[in-house]
């Protein structure tokens, strides 16, 4: 004979193994997968501190992205504890995972006991809309782009490299993105800084490129820093933030900014453009290698963009700058394999690309020490540097 509904329910839960509330509430934050199996409607009244959210009806397509160890525990819950037990014999039976649990009496028991409660980040359905293909990303999630919302990016740069980078993560949501550059668009920079246009030529470019961002998603806040990066304000500019996007077009910058985002340990997406080249790394302090260490000194003067005219091919700042902001966005969610200790070069005539492994130098000059001992005389120095930049003349 069919059992009815309840019937299997009750014959699912003798063959899984349910858990208290009172034992789950010492779990919190221990190393177990605590996943909300409920509707998003659902969740968005509250669910467990620190509780993963997987919908029933995504779950054995999405549940690796918080629980890709099969052997890990994973306690399971819903409303009522029917849900999540039906959901742990799937994992157990279709997916072998070894050792899940649904919680009994699920969120409700959980709440009428007065446990701690999370209430979720409220979307707008705005929000809903415009994030929805992030949404589906098992990688992004609402949680990752949560995530994406609450950090804070600073790029160096509204100019080639700076333009796609900041359209794309402002388009992708990230929150705070501060802008440092002291110039104006002219019509010279259009071939290639796509965040200006036409009718901004003359405008500071940390204007131009406000309103870009602002027409593009108005969930992004824009903050200008309309002067030029030295040692006086380097400390006080960066410190507030999560990751500094690299697009500057000279060394003295690029070494003060290793020296201040080493002893800071705030990681920098790094590129560099020249003609039909360009180059890409993650310098992540104390994880990776620094700037120095790939470059103790200046390349000879002839290779240094600032100290003469180069052209650059228009769509090279576009391909390099989406690189970085896709570095950017892996390092907020912790998602894939970021470029640290690696080095991307892209040959756009070849349309290839080489990348070279990058060590940490033990006799580094900045990463080699601890970063308290990092003084403020000592960012961005190094030898003769007026005299390098005069010899390119």
């Amino acid at each position: 004979m069919t059992p009815s509904g309840s019937e299997f329910i009750k014959q699912v839960k003798s063959e899984i193994t349910e858990v208290d509330p009172s034992e789950v509430a010492q779990l919190l934050g221990e190393d177990v997968a605590i996943v909300d199996v409920r509707e998003t409607d659902e969740v968005s009244a509250g669910k467990l501190p620190g509780a993963a959210h997987v919908a029933r009806g995504f779950l054995e397509s999405r549940i690796e992205s918080v629980a890709p160890d099969r052997s890990q525990r994973v306690i399971l819950y819903c409303a009522s504890g029917n849900r999540s037990a039906l959901a742990a014999k799937t994992l157990i039976d279709d997916l072998g995972y070894e050792h899940v649990e649904s919680m009994t009496g699920g969120y409700t028991l959980w709440k009428d006991r007065g446990y701690d409660v999370e209430v979720p980040f409220q979307w707008t359905g705005d929000q809903r809309q415009r994030y929805s293909r992030h949404f589906l990303l098992p990688e992004v999630g609402e949680d990752g782009q949560q995530k994406l919302l609450e950090s804070k990016v600073l790029l160096l740069g509204a100019g080639g490299l700076g333009s796609p980078t900041a359209f794309y993560l402002a388009a992708a949501g990230v929150g705070t993105l501060g802008i440092v550059d002291d110039d104006t668009v002219d019509v010279s920079n259009l071939q290639r800084q796509i965040i200006h246009r036409t009718d901004t030529v003359g405008v500071a470019k940390v204007d131009s490129a406000e309103q870009a961002i602002n027409a593009l998603n108005p969930d992004v806040k824009v903050v200008k820093y309309e002067t030029r990066l030295d040692a006086s304000n380097i400390v006080d500019i960066i410190k507030d933030y999560d990751i500094i996007v690299d697009g500057v077009d000279n060394f003295p910058t690029r070494y003060l900014l290793n020296d201040a985002t080493v002893r800071l340990k705030i990681p920098v997406v790094s590129a560099a453009i020249l003609g039909f080249e360009g180059q890409l790394s993650v310098f992540k302090p104390y994880e990776g290698p620094c700037y120095r260490c790939l470059f103790r000194q200046p390349p000879p003067a002839e290779l240094a963009p600032s100290c003469g005219a180069n052209g650059v091919l228009g769509v090279l700042p576009g391909t390099m700058g989406l690189l970085q902001a896709t570095e950017v966005i892996k390092l907020i969610l912790g998602a894939g394999d970021p470029l640290i200790g690696r080095l991307l070069m892209y040959d756009a005539l070849d349309a290839s690309t080489t990348e070279l492994k990058v060590r940490r130098d033990p006799e580094c000059p900045i990463c080699s020490r601890d970063p308290e001992e990092i003084s403020d005389d000592e960012l961005g120095v190094f030898p003769d540097y007026e005299a390098f930049c005069a010899a390119a003349g």
